[in-house]
Protein backbone atom coordinates (compact mmCIF):
# COMPACT_ATOMS: atom_id res chain seq x y z
CA UNK A 1 0.00 0.00 0.00
CA UNK A 2 1.16 3.87 -0.59
CA UNK A 3 2.42 5.93 2.08
CA UNK A 4 -0.66 7.62 4.10
CA UNK A 5 0.86 10.38 5.79
CA UNK A 6 2.31 13.36 3.23
CA UNK A 7 5.38 15.10 3.48
CA UNK A 8 5.67 18.54 3.46
CA UNK A 9 9.36 19.83 2.32
CA UNK A 10 10.25 23.44 2.33
CA UNK A 11 12.33 24.68 -0.61
CA UNK A 12 15.44 26.61 -0.27
CA UNK A 13 18.60 28.02 -1.64
CA UNK A 14 19.46 24.06 -1.27
CA UNK A 15 16.17 22.61 -3.58
CA UNK A 16 15.69 25.06 -5.73
CA UNK A 17 17.34 23.40 -8.97
CA UNK A 18 14.92 22.12 -10.77
CA UNK A 19 17.22 18.91 -10.57
CA UNK A 20 17.01 18.36 -7.23
CA UNK A 21 13.12 18.92 -7.26
CA UNK A 22 12.76 16.65 -9.33
CA UNK A 23 14.51 13.94 -7.48
CA UNK A 24 12.69 15.65 -4.30
CA UNK A 25 9.37 14.44 -5.54
CA UNK A 26 10.52 11.03 -7.31
CA UNK A 27 11.52 10.70 -3.23
CA UNK A 28 8.06 11.29 -2.48
CA UNK A 29 7.87 14.93 -1.74
CA UNK A 30 3.57 15.92 -1.67
CA UNK A 31 3.99 19.36 -1.08
CA UNK A 32 6.48 22.26 -1.97
CA UNK A 33 6.21 25.10 0.92
CA UNK A 34 8.06 28.21 -0.01
CA UNK A 35 9.03 30.39 3.04
CA UNK A 36 8.29 34.20 2.30
CA UNK A 37 10.34 35.29 5.13
CA UNK A 38 13.68 35.36 3.41
CA UNK A 39 14.44 36.58 0.14
CA UNK A 40 11.83 38.90 -2.94
CA UNK A 41 8.92 38.46 -3.81
CA UNK A 42 9.80 38.20 -7.30
CA UNK A 43 12.56 35.15 -6.24
CA UNK A 44 9.44 33.51 -4.74
CA UNK A 45 7.43 33.75 -7.54
CA UNK A 46 9.96 32.38 -10.01
CA UNK A 47 10.70 29.49 -7.14
CA UNK A 48 6.71 28.73 -7.50
CA UNK A 49 7.23 28.67 -11.13
CA UNK A 50 10.00 26.29 -11.52
CA UNK A 51 8.47 23.93 -9.00
CA UNK A 52 5.16 24.07 -10.98
CA UNK A 53 6.90 23.36 -14.41
CA UNK A 54 9.12 20.11 -12.54
CA UNK A 55 5.60 18.29 -11.60
CA UNK A 56 3.77 18.92 -15.18
CA UNK A 57 7.08 17.04 -16.50
CA UNK A 58 7.04 14.53 -14.35
CA UNK A 59 3.10 14.28 -14.45
CA UNK A 60 2.58 14.31 -10.46
CA UNK A 61 0.32 16.35 -8.70
CA UNK A 62 2.37 18.50 -5.89
CA UNK A 63 0.51 21.14 -4.04
CA UNK A 64 2.50 24.31 -3.21
CA UNK A 65 1.95 26.37 -0.19
CA UNK A 66 3.05 30.07 -0.12
CA UNK A 67 3.97 30.64 4.08
CA UNK A 68 3.62 33.93 4.69
CA UNK A 69 5.73 35.27 7.09
CA UNK A 70 3.26 37.43 9.60
CA UNK A 71 4.19 39.95 12.33
CA UNK A 72 7.64 37.57 13.13
CA UNK A 73 10.31 39.77 14.50
CA UNK A 74 13.99 39.20 13.15
CA UNK A 75 17.14 40.00 13.95
CA UNK A 76 19.49 41.93 12.05
CA UNK A 77 21.77 39.58 9.88
CA UNK A 78 24.66 38.06 11.58
CA UNK A 79 26.03 37.44 7.79
CA UNK A 80 26.55 34.24 6.18
CA UNK A 81 29.63 32.59 9.37
CA UNK A 82 28.40 31.86 12.62
CA UNK A 83 28.70 33.99 15.12
CA UNK A 84 29.19 33.10 19.14
CA UNK A 85 26.68 34.51 21.57
CA UNK A 86 28.47 33.86 24.29
CA UNK A 87 26.52 32.57 27.82
CA UNK A 88 26.65 35.03 30.62
CA UNK A 89 27.66 37.98 27.74
CA UNK A 90 25.77 41.44 27.77
CA UNK A 91 24.44 42.53 24.36
CA UNK A 92 22.05 45.47 23.21
CA UNK A 93 18.92 45.51 21.31
CA UNK A 94 18.83 48.56 18.62
CA UNK A 95 15.07 48.43 16.80
CA UNK A 96 15.71 49.54 13.33
CA UNK A 97 19.51 48.20 12.94
CA UNK A 98 19.48 46.13 9.78
CA UNK A 99 22.80 44.12 10.55
CA UNK A 100 24.06 42.14 14.22
CA UNK A 101 27.38 40.84 15.90
CA UNK A 102 28.35 39.55 19.34
CA UNK A 103 27.46 42.60 21.35
CA UNK A 104 24.67 44.49 19.33
CA UNK A 105 21.68 43.09 17.89
CA UNK A 106 19.65 44.68 15.26
CA UNK A 107 15.61 44.13 15.45
CA UNK A 108 13.80 44.50 12.58
CA UNK A 109 10.87 45.77 14.95
CA UNK A 110 10.63 49.20 15.45
CA UNK A 111 8.00 49.14 18.21
CA UNK A 112 10.36 46.37 20.49
CA UNK A 113 10.89 48.63 23.26
CA UNK A 114 7.54 49.68 24.12
CA UNK A 115 6.72 45.63 24.00
CA UNK A 116 9.21 44.47 26.27
CA UNK A 117 9.60 44.05 29.43
CA UNK A 118 12.52 44.11 32.13
CA UNK A 119 12.66 39.83 33.08
CA UNK A 120 11.45 38.96 29.81
CA UNK A 121 12.90 35.84 28.44
CA UNK A 122 13.27 36.04 24.73
CA UNK A 123 14.14 33.33 22.21
CA UNK A 124 16.59 33.27 19.13
CA UNK A 125 15.66 31.24 16.27
CA UNK A 126 14.62 27.92 17.49
CA UNK A 127 15.01 28.10 20.81
CA UNK A 128 18.50 27.06 21.44
CA UNK A 129 19.70 31.09 22.38
CA UNK A 130 17.89 33.29 25.04
CA UNK A 131 18.69 36.21 26.45
CA UNK A 132 17.00 38.29 29.60
CA UNK A 133 15.97 41.81 29.32
CA UNK A 134 17.44 43.75 32.19
CA UNK A 135 16.81 47.14 31.15
CA UNK A 136 15.15 49.24 28.79
CA UNK A 137 16.41 52.63 27.55
CA UNK A 138 15.05 55.01 24.83
CA UNK A 139 17.29 53.64 22.17
CA UNK A 140 18.27 50.76 23.16
CA UNK A 141 17.17 47.29 25.10
CA UNK A 142 20.07 45.63 27.49
CA UNK A 143 20.31 41.84 27.83
CA UNK A 144 22.57 39.30 29.01
CA UNK A 145 22.39 35.84 27.39
CA UNK A 146 20.93 33.17 29.47
CA UNK A 147 21.91 30.44 26.90
CA UNK A 148 24.85 30.50 24.45
CA UNK A 149 25.26 29.47 20.96
CA UNK A 150 25.97 30.35 17.35
CA UNK A 151 23.82 32.36 15.24
CA UNK A 152 23.94 33.22 11.61
CA UNK A 153 21.94 34.35 9.16
CA UNK A 154 18.18 36.43 10.09
CA UNK A 155 17.36 34.29 12.93
CA UNK A 156 13.80 35.17 14.42
CA UNK A 157 13.51 36.70 17.89
CA UNK A 158 10.58 35.37 19.89
CA UNK A 159 8.50 38.06 21.24
CA UNK A 160 5.64 36.94 23.69
CA UNK A 161 2.77 37.11 21.02
CA UNK A 162 0.44 38.84 23.45
CA UNK A 163 2.99 41.95 23.65
CA UNK A 164 3.23 42.14 19.52
CA UNK A 165 1.53 45.18 19.01
CA UNK A 166 0.81 43.83 14.79
CA UNK A 167 -1.21 40.92 14.21
CA UNK A 168 -1.37 38.68 10.91
CA UNK A 169 -1.89 39.20 7.97
CA UNK A 170 0.05 42.38 8.05
CA UNK A 171 -0.15 44.55 5.05
CA UNK A 172 3.18 42.97 3.20
CA UNK A 173 1.35 39.15 4.18
CA UNK A 174 -1.25 40.68 2.05
CA UNK A 175 0.15 41.81 -0.75
CA UNK A 176 1.97 39.07 -1.06
CA UNK A 177 -0.89 36.61 -0.96
CA UNK A 178 -2.24 39.00 -3.96
CA UNK A 179 0.89 38.16 -6.28
CA UNK A 180 0.34 34.13 -5.49
CA UNK A 181 -3.70 34.02 -5.61
CA UNK A 182 -2.77 35.40 -9.00
CA UNK A 183 -0.36 32.86 -9.94
CA UNK A 184 -2.68 30.02 -8.76
CA UNK A 185 -0.87 28.98 -5.43
CA UNK A 186 -2.55 25.96 -3.74
CA UNK A 187 -1.78 26.69 -0.14
CA UNK A 188 -1.20 29.62 1.63
CA UNK A 189 -0.11 29.29 5.11
CA UNK A 190 -0.64 31.78 7.94
CA UNK A 191 1.31 32.89 10.68
CA UNK A 192 1.22 33.69 14.09
CA UNK A 193 -2.57 33.84 13.94
CA UNK A 194 -4.60 34.35 17.23
CA UNK A 195 -8.39 33.87 16.43
CA UNK A 196 -10.77 32.65 13.45
CA UNK A 197 -10.99 36.42 12.36
CA UNK A 198 -7.50 36.36 11.52
CA UNK A 199 -7.74 33.65 8.93
CA UNK A 200 -10.83 35.40 7.15
CA UNK A 201 -8.97 38.60 6.76
CA UNK A 202 -7.38 36.76 3.69
CA UNK A 203 -10.29 37.79 1.46
CA UNK A 204 -9.75 34.76 -1.00
CA UNK A 205 -12.39 32.55 -2.71
CA UNK A 206 -12.83 29.73 -1.32
CA UNK A 207 -11.06 26.81 -1.69
CA UNK A 208 -10.38 24.96 -4.41
CA UNK A 209 -11.49 28.85 -6.38
CA UNK A 210 -9.02 30.36 -3.80
CA UNK A 211 -5.36 28.52 -1.93
CA UNK A 212 -6.68 26.72 0.64
CA UNK A 213 -5.81 28.47 3.86
CA UNK A 214 -3.90 27.07 6.29
CA UNK A 215 -3.61 28.70 9.91
CA UNK A 216 -0.09 27.91 11.45
CA UNK A 217 -0.67 27.15 15.38
CA UNK A 218 1.79 28.62 17.27
CA UNK A 219 0.73 31.19 20.00
CA UNK A 220 -0.90 31.32 22.88
CA UNK A 221 -3.83 32.95 21.89
CA UNK A 222 -3.89 30.28 19.04
CA UNK A 223 -4.46 27.59 21.02
CA UNK A 224 -6.88 29.03 23.45
CA UNK A 225 -9.17 29.73 19.68
CA UNK A 226 -8.33 26.55 18.20
CA UNK A 227 -11.86 25.85 17.42
CA UNK A 228 -12.89 28.78 15.92
CA UNK A 229 -9.10 28.88 14.36
CA UNK A 230 -9.85 25.30 12.51
CA UNK A 231 -13.49 26.64 11.45
CA UNK A 232 -12.55 29.37 9.54
CA UNK A 233 -9.63 27.54 7.74
CA UNK A 234 -8.68 24.66 5.42
CA UNK A 235 -5.77 23.11 7.08
CA UNK A 236 -3.96 23.93 10.11
CA UNK A 237 -0.12 23.33 10.31
CA UNK A 238 1.44 22.63 14.76
CA UNK A 239 4.73 25.08 14.17
CA UNK A 240 5.85 23.58 17.34
CA UNK A 241 8.94 26.39 17.26
CA UNK A 242 7.25 29.44 18.44
CA UNK A 243 4.79 27.61 19.94
CA UNK A 244 6.88 25.43 22.18
CA UNK A 245 8.87 29.39 23.72
CA UNK A 246 4.88 30.41 24.08
CA UNK A 247 3.53 27.39 25.98
CA UNK A 248 6.96 25.42 27.36
CA UNK A 249 8.07 22.28 25.52
CA UNK A 250 6.92 20.22 28.53
CA UNK A 251 3.24 21.20 26.88
CA UNK A 252 4.16 20.67 23.48
CA UNK A 253 3.72 16.99 22.87
CA UNK A 254 0.15 17.19 25.26
CA UNK A 255 -1.04 20.47 22.32
CA UNK A 256 0.22 18.48 19.38
CA UNK A 257 -2.13 15.37 20.44
CA UNK A 258 -5.07 17.98 20.88
CA UNK A 259 -4.75 19.72 17.74
CA UNK A 260 -4.29 17.03 15.57
CA UNK A 261 -7.18 15.17 17.31
CA UNK A 262 -9.88 18.31 16.84
CA UNK A 263 -8.46 19.43 13.29
CA UNK A 264 -9.14 15.54 11.85
CA UNK A 265 -12.87 15.55 13.97
CA UNK A 266 -13.45 18.36 11.75
CA UNK A 267 -12.34 16.69 8.46
CA UNK A 268 -9.00 19.15 8.18
CA UNK A 269 -5.84 17.98 7.26
CA UNK A 270 -3.17 19.08 9.58
CA UNK A 271 0.66 19.40 9.27
CA UNK A 272 2.82 18.35 11.88
CA UNK A 273 6.12 20.69 11.87
CA UNK A 274 9.39 21.76 13.03
CA UNK A 275 12.60 20.32 13.88
CA UNK A 276 11.26 16.93 12.69
CA UNK A 277 14.93 15.73 11.51
CA UNK A 278 16.59 18.57 12.22
CA UNK A 279 20.17 16.49 12.77
CA UNK A 280 19.65 15.79 8.59
CA UNK A 281 21.07 19.60 8.16
CA UNK A 282 24.06 18.52 8.07
CA UNK A 283 24.38 14.42 9.00
CA UNK A 284 22.96 11.89 6.60
CA UNK A 285 20.87 10.29 8.85
CA UNK A 286 18.54 11.06 11.72
CA UNK A 287 19.04 10.76 15.28
CA UNK A 288 17.09 7.84 17.26
CA UNK A 289 14.71 10.53 18.72
CA UNK A 290 13.63 12.26 15.78
CA UNK A 291 12.23 8.93 14.25
CA UNK A 292 10.64 8.44 16.91
CA UNK A 293 9.20 12.16 16.89
CA UNK A 294 8.26 11.64 13.28
CA UNK A 295 6.69 8.22 14.03
CA UNK A 296 4.89 9.11 16.85
CA UNK A 297 3.32 11.86 14.95
CA UNK A 298 1.63 9.67 12.43
CA UNK A 299 0.14 7.46 15.38
CA UNK A 300 -1.06 11.13 16.72
CA UNK A 301 -3.27 11.09 13.14
CA UNK A 302 -1.08 13.98 11.76
CA UNK A 303 -1.85 14.13 7.82
CA UNK A 304 1.79 15.66 7.07
CA UNK A 305 4.66 15.86 8.68
CA UNK A 306 7.46 18.71 6.98
CA UNK A 307 10.94 19.45 6.61
CA UNK A 308 11.88 22.65 6.90
CA UNK A 309 16.19 23.80 7.05
CA UNK A 310 16.48 20.12 6.40
CA UNK A 311 15.12 20.28 2.76
CA UNK A 312 15.80 24.79 2.00
CA UNK A 313 19.41 24.49 3.14
CA UNK A 314 20.50 21.26 4.63
CA UNK A 315 23.46 19.46 2.72
CA UNK A 316 21.21 16.61 1.13
CA UNK A 317 17.45 17.51 0.66
CA UNK A 318 17.06 14.75 -1.18
CA UNK A 319 17.59 11.84 1.45
CA UNK A 320 16.44 14.15 3.91
CA UNK A 321 12.93 13.90 1.74
CA UNK A 322 13.71 10.14 1.37
CA UNK A 323 14.23 9.23 5.55
CA UNK A 324 10.91 10.78 6.08
CA UNK A 325 8.86 8.75 3.18
CA UNK A 326 10.35 5.56 4.66
CA UNK A 327 9.46 6.48 8.27
CA UNK A 328 6.10 7.68 7.90
CA UNK A 329 5.40 4.29 5.27
CA UNK A 330 6.47 2.40 8.10
CA UNK A 331 4.40 4.12 10.75
CA UNK A 332 1.50 3.96 8.83
CA UNK A 333 1.94 0.23 8.61
CA UNK A 334 1.20 0.05 12.01
CA UNK A 335 -1.08 2.69 12.64
CA UNK A 336 -4.14 1.36 15.20
CA UNK A 337 -6.81 2.13 12.20
CA UNK A 338 -9.92 0.46 13.88
CA UNK A 339 -9.20 2.73 17.37
CA UNK A 340 -9.01 5.95 15.51
CA UNK A 341 -11.98 5.41 13.65
CA UNK A 342 -13.79 4.41 17.01
CA UNK A 343 -12.42 7.95 18.62
CA UNK A 344 -13.36 9.88 15.30
CA UNK A 345 -16.82 8.60 15.50
CA UNK A 346 -17.38 9.37 19.36
CA UNK A 347 -16.12 13.13 18.36
CA UNK A 348 -18.30 13.46 15.39
CA UNK A 349 -21.74 12.32 16.72
CA UNK A 350 -23.35 15.22 15.89
CA UNK A 351 -23.05 16.79 12.45
CA UNK A 352 -22.16 20.06 11.77
CA UNK A 353 -22.14 22.89 8.76
CA UNK A 354 -25.19 23.68 6.37
CA UNK A 355 -27.43 20.95 4.75
CA UNK A 356 -24.75 19.20 1.88
CA UNK A 357 -22.24 18.96 4.83
CA UNK A 358 -24.46 17.29 7.04
CA UNK A 359 -25.39 14.99 4.26
CA UNK A 360 -21.82 14.75 3.61
CA UNK A 361 -21.03 14.15 7.52
CA UNK A 362 -23.75 11.00 7.17
CA UNK A 363 -22.30 10.12 3.92
CA UNK A 364 -18.92 9.49 4.79
CA UNK A 365 -19.47 7.52 8.48
CA UNK A 366 -21.36 5.25 6.42
CA UNK A 367 -18.97 4.89 3.70
CA UNK A 368 -16.18 4.23 6.14
CA UNK A 369 -18.20 1.15 8.11
CA UNK A 370 -19.50 -0.23 4.92
CA UNK A 371 -16.01 -0.38 3.25
CA UNK A 372 -14.28 -1.75 6.55
CA UNK A 373 -17.79 -4.28 7.01
CA UNK A 374 -16.80 -5.74 3.84
CA UNK A 375 -13.54 -5.52 3.49
CA UNK A 376 -13.45 -2.96 0.09
CA UNK A 377 -9.74 -2.88 -1.79
CA UNK A 378 -9.92 0.37 -1.78
CA UNK A 379 -12.79 3.32 -1.66
CA UNK A 380 -13.23 5.78 -5.01
CA UNK A 381 -14.25 9.00 -3.71
CA UNK A 382 -15.53 11.95 -6.35
CA UNK A 383 -15.24 15.17 -5.22
CA UNK A 384 -15.17 18.39 -7.04
CA UNK A 385 -13.97 20.85 -3.78
CA UNK A 386 -12.50 17.72 -1.99
CA UNK A 387 -14.49 18.23 0.94
CA UNK A 388 -15.68 14.56 0.45
CA UNK A 389 -12.76 13.01 0.40
CA UNK A 390 -11.19 15.46 3.70
CA UNK A 391 -14.68 13.91 5.36
CA UNK A 392 -14.01 10.28 4.35
CA UNK A 393 -10.01 10.69 5.22
CA UNK A 394 -10.31 11.62 8.83
CA UNK A 395 -11.78 7.99 9.62
CA UNK A 396 -8.25 6.64 8.64
CA UNK A 397 -9.82 3.67 6.72
CA UNK A 398 -7.45 1.01 6.27
CA UNK A 399 -7.61 0.63 2.55
CA UNK A 400 -6.55 3.31 0.09
CA UNK A 401 -8.76 6.41 -0.85
CA UNK A 402 -8.58 7.14 -4.98
CA UNK A 403 -10.04 10.90 -5.18
CA UNK A 404 -11.52 12.01 -8.62
CA UNK A 405 -11.81 15.44 -9.24
CA UNK A 406 -12.61 17.58 -12.52
CA UNK A 407 -10.11 20.31 -10.86
CA UNK A 408 -6.58 20.46 -11.14
CA UNK A 409 -6.54 22.86 -8.28
CA UNK A 410 -8.51 20.93 -6.18
CA UNK A 411 -6.35 17.56 -7.19
CA UNK A 412 -3.05 19.90 -5.87
CA UNK A 413 -5.31 20.80 -2.40
CA UNK A 414 -5.78 17.40 -2.14
CA UNK A 415 -1.82 16.35 -2.14
CA UNK A 416 -2.09 17.50 2.03
CA UNK A 417 -4.85 15.06 2.72
CA UNK A 418 -3.97 11.87 4.61
CA UNK A 419 -4.67 8.46 2.17
CA UNK A 420 -5.51 10.49 -0.58
CA UNK A 421 -4.26 9.28 -4.31
CA UNK A 422 -5.95 12.19 -6.80
CA UNK A 423 -6.88 11.35 -9.96
CA UNK A 424 -8.10 13.50 -12.71
CA UNK A 425 -11.91 13.30 -13.72
CA UNK A 426 -12.19 14.16 -17.52
CA UNK A 427 -15.93 15.72 -16.63
CA UNK A 428 -18.21 16.61 -13.85
CA UNK A 429 -19.86 13.24 -12.45
CA UNK A 430 -23.51 13.68 -13.25
CA UNK A 431 -24.57 9.96 -14.12
CA UNK A 432 -23.53 6.21 -12.22
CA UNK A 433 -22.28 5.28 -15.73
CA UNK A 434 -19.56 8.37 -15.53
CA UNK A 435 -19.19 6.92 -11.76
CA UNK A 436 -18.47 3.48 -13.63
CA UNK A 437 -16.22 4.97 -16.11
CA UNK A 438 -13.94 6.52 -13.25
CA UNK A 439 -13.90 2.80 -11.58
CA UNK A 440 -12.28 1.54 -14.95
CA UNK A 441 -9.86 4.47 -15.15
CA UNK A 442 -8.65 4.15 -12.15
CA UNK A 443 -7.89 0.41 -12.46
CA UNK A 444 -6.33 1.59 -16.08
CA UNK A 445 -3.95 3.89 -13.84
CA UNK A 446 -3.04 0.74 -11.79
CA UNK A 447 -4.66 1.89 -8.47
CA UNK A 448 -7.01 -1.24 -8.67
CA UNK A 449 -7.67 -4.35 -10.57
CA UNK A 450 -9.88 -6.69 -12.35
CA UNK A 451 -12.36 -7.97 -9.46
CA UNK A 452 -11.54 -6.11 -6.84
CA UNK A 453 -14.62 -4.56 -4.79
CA UNK A 454 -14.15 -0.95 -4.20
CA UNK A 455 -17.10 1.11 -2.54
CA UNK A 456 -17.80 4.35 -4.83
CA UNK A 457 -18.97 7.54 -2.98
CA UNK A 458 -20.25 10.62 -5.08
CA UNK A 459 -22.47 13.31 -5.34
CA UNK A 460 -25.28 12.10 -7.46
CA UNK A 461 -27.40 15.11 -8.24
CA UNK A 462 -26.90 17.63 -11.12
CA UNK A 463 -26.80 21.49 -11.49
CA UNK A 464 -23.93 24.06 -10.82
CA UNK A 465 -24.23 24.34 -7.54
CA UNK A 466 -22.41 22.54 -4.26
CA UNK A 467 -23.42 18.70 -4.19
CA UNK A 468 -23.65 16.86 -1.33
CA UNK A 469 -21.86 13.34 -1.65
CA UNK A 470 -25.31 11.47 -1.45
CA UNK A 471 -24.85 8.55 -3.75
CA UNK A 472 -22.55 4.95 -2.09
CA UNK A 473 -21.99 2.16 -4.01
CA UNK A 474 -20.28 -0.87 -3.45
CA UNK A 475 -19.09 -3.04 -6.69
CA UNK A 476 -17.00 -5.13 -8.51
CA UNK A 477 -14.36 -3.67 -10.77
CA UNK A 478 -14.63 -4.80 -14.26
Amino acid sequence: MARRTKIVATIGPASDSEVVLRSMMEAGMDVARIGLAHGTLDESLERFRRIRSVALQLGKQVGIMADLPGPKVRLGSFGDSAIELATNSAVRLYPGRQSSDAASLGVDYENLLSDIHVGDLLAVGDGSVTLVIESVDSDYATARIAHGGPVQGRPGLHVPSERLGISSPTPDDLVKLDAFVEVGIDMVAFSFVRSGSDMRKAGTEPHPIGPLLVAKIETRAAVENLQGIIEASGAIMVARGDLGSELGIEELPHVQKQIIRDCISLGKPVITATQMLESMVTAPSPTRAEVSDVANAVFDGTSAVMLSAESAVGHDPVNAVATMARIADRADQDFDYEAWARRIRLLREEAVGDGNARITDAMTGATWRAATEMGVDAIVCISESGFTVRSIARFRPSMPIIAFSPLDQTLRQLTLSWGATPLLAPNRVESLAMMDELVSLARDSGHVRSGDTVAVLAGGSSGDGPQAADVLRVMTVP
